[in-house]
């Protein structure tokens, strides 16, 4: 088990974000974090990310840490591979190379950042976490900027990444549905502190069945204070009366 923040808490002026939150995970687990805006998710992943410090309590993550932003942070002005490896040796190319590969971009790697659609480039900012060989990985709603066939394909390719270097991840995400499909365990921040955790349940080939997915999502739904008053109608276009004196 991975004790990842003990009693921490953060304020930004007289707002308390984040109040004696305890974080604990396990190796190799996906653990999701929901919450209203302003819950404190972004601040704790940026605690656990080193790019802020706590007010009070502990922070420990493993040395080997990388973080995938909801934007890719590439640098136009470097190639597509010079990005994967930027601050590492000289003698990465080849690590940095194994990892476009992977992401399925290994005819980019001379590519300028410029040139890459919205899915290729998170791809290698995806590409630039793994060839740093994390125990700890971790995701700021990496997927919510890209559309929807796009972050089905990417939820696809991360599974199948995760199950290949076997990281623990930490994923903040607004989306239920992606949070219950991808992680092994959601938990919900309110008050600056985890109020809920849900496990999910997964078949023996590893996917959520409907019935789960639906459940948990109703669940989460109503932990996240969504109304939910059945399914969402409207009226089929035939039955609609059109005013055509007031139709432009």
């Amino acid at each position: 088990m991975l004790e990842l923040a003990s009693n921490v808490s953060r304020r930004f002026g007289d707002q308390r974000v984040l109040d004696g939150l305890d974080l604990t995970v396990g190796e190799g687990e996906v653990v999701a974090l929901l919450g209203r805006s302003g819950s404190g998710k972004s601040t704790l992943l940026r605690l656990l990310a080193k790019l802020d410090e706590p007010d009070a309590g502990r922070v420990a993550v493993p040395d080997a840490v990388a973080v995938v932003f909801q934007e890719p942070r590439l640098f136009p002005w470097l190639s597509v591979l010079d990005n994967v490896t930027i601050g590492l040796p000289d003698t990465s190319s080849a690590a940095g190379l194994d990892a476009l590969a992977e992401v399925g971009l290994a005819d980019k790697s001379h590519a300028w950042p410029l040139t890459l659609s919205g899915g290729e480039a998170q791809r290698v900012a995806l590409a630039r976490a793994l060839v740093r060989q994390p125990r700890l990985m971790l995701f700021d709603e990496p997927f919510g900027a890209l559309d929807a066939l796009t972050r089905i394909a990417m939820h696809q390719l991360v599974v199948r990444l995760w199950e290949r270097h076997a990281a623990t991840v930490v994923l903040v995400t607004h989306d239920v549905d992606e949070a219950v499909l991808l992680a092994d365990r959601v938990l919900v921040l309110d008050a600056g502190r985890i109020a809920h955790a849900i496990e999910i349940t997964r078949d023996a080939d590893g996917a959520v069945p409907g019935p789960e997915l639906l459940a948990r999502r109703a669940d989460l739904l109503t932990l996240l204070g969504v109304e939910q008053h059945g399914t969402l109608r409207r009226t089929p276009r035939a039955a609609r009366s059109v005013d055509t004196a007031t139709t432009v």
